[in-house]
């Protein structure tokens, strides 16, 4: 992509765009997963987050990259994206060093002392046998049931359950309308009535104030628990759309409105970031058990960047046909998300893969 306009090639960047895609959607998948699998069960949640952190992070220092000061113009572009191969240089160096999960190289090579090595140099102790005890009760668990095949995910009622819960909280995230916020975010701002600049240091302060909040989410997740954030994020999003609707109708009659629609679009933000940023991506991996998280988590990672896409296809065109009440749409969404959550989803703080499996058990049989 670096070399695309030195050599006149469109097609280098296609290229690099789709080798980038691969990247991103493997990462999307294993990341999560991998920081599930390696986590306490007392930090599994906090942990996860961290994910999305690094995430928002990225965004941001992209954002500031982007800008024309810095690499966002006709000259530096290239530059900007032949960046990206730093972070893989990085990952490439570093990655060796990490052990394998303790839970893939006991429960599906059968490694028992890797297992409990690399415990042991996560943990940083040699007390590691509680949990060396839950995964060998898990792997005992994991070889009385068949195969865990697509089929049998869809037709095991105790399967279908999570996977279904698994997907429609990966639904919330990128129905909720966070990405038309942040992909279209310059333009809400400019038709607030700021001015071009002052619109794009806005969209600036959104990945700041994203950034802070996983922060803060982080913290708050280990205590205050997945469903309540969720809850909480989910109705905070709602309110703040309906306030943004109204405020994008009436700034012309209004013109205080366009600075509320500002603080409603930093608030829609920060209600994402408490919760449904972040939660989704190591939810998944906590609602099934090692014989099932990986095809679960890719099914579900499918349907969250199914479902970005679509948003960041389907966003504009709704704008020309809805114009300011577009995002009355995202609000009946995140309604019946927040209904969908409370009624569907457990909580699964502290949880163990056996006692999480034991809800959806009994769930399935009542």
């Amino acid at each position: 992509m670096g070399f695309s306009k030195s050599a006149q090639s469109y097609e280098m960047l296609i290229a690099g765009r789709f080798f980038i895609g691969i990247n991103a959607g493997l990462n999307a998948a294993l990341a999560p997963m991998y920081l599930a699998e390696i986590s306490p069960s007392h930090l599994r949640g906090a942990i996860g987050t961290v994910y999305q952190l690094v995430l928002v992070i990225s965004i941001l220092v992209s954002n500031l990259l982007g800008l024309p000061q810095c690499l966002g113009t006709e000259d530096r572009w290239p530059m900007l994206f032949a960046a990206t191969a730093l972070p893989a240089v990085f990952m490439l160096a570093t990655l060796p060093l990490c052990p394998e999960s303790p839970k893939y190289t006991l429960i599906f090579q059968g490694k028992e002392i890797p297992a409990q090595k690399a415990l042991t140099w996560l943990r940083g102790t040699i007390e590691v046998h509680d949990e060396m005890d839950e995964m060998r009760q898990e792997y005992e668990n994991m070889k009385m049931v068949p195969k865990v095949t697509l089929h049998e995910m869809w037709y095991n009622p105790t399967l279908r359950q999570p996977l279904i819960i698994a997907m429609v909280v990966m639904l919330s995230q990128q129905l909720s309308g966070i990405n038309a916020a942040i992909f279209f975010s310059t333009q809400i701002f400019s038709s607030a009535g700021l001015s071009e600049k002052a619109a794009l240091y806005s969209t600036l302060g959104m990945g700041v104030i994203n950034t802070f909040m996983t922060l803060i989410s982080l913290v708050l997740v280990e205590r205050a628990g997945r469903r309540t954030l969720l809850l909480t994020g989910l109705a905070g999003m709602a309110v703040t759309t309906v306030v943004l609707s109204l405020c994008l109708s009436l700034k012309d009659t209004i013109p205080i409105l366009s600075y509320v629609s500002i603080i409603a679009v930093f608030t829609f933000i920060i209600m994402f970031a408490t919760g449904p940023g972040s939660i989704p991506w190591f939810l998944v991996s906590e609602l099934f058990g090692a014989g099932a998280r990986g095809l679960a988590t890719s099914l579900a990672v499918s349907v969250n960047w199914s479902a970005n896409f679509l948003v960041g296809l389907g966003f504009l065109p709704l704008t020309h046909v809805l114009g300011s009440a577009t995002f009355l749409v995202f609000t009946v969404l995140l309604i019946l998300f927040w209904i969908y959550t409370y009624r569907r989803v457990p909580e699964t703080k502290g949880k163990s893969a056996d006692e999480i499996a034991a809800v959806f058990r009994q769930k399935a049989y009542q």
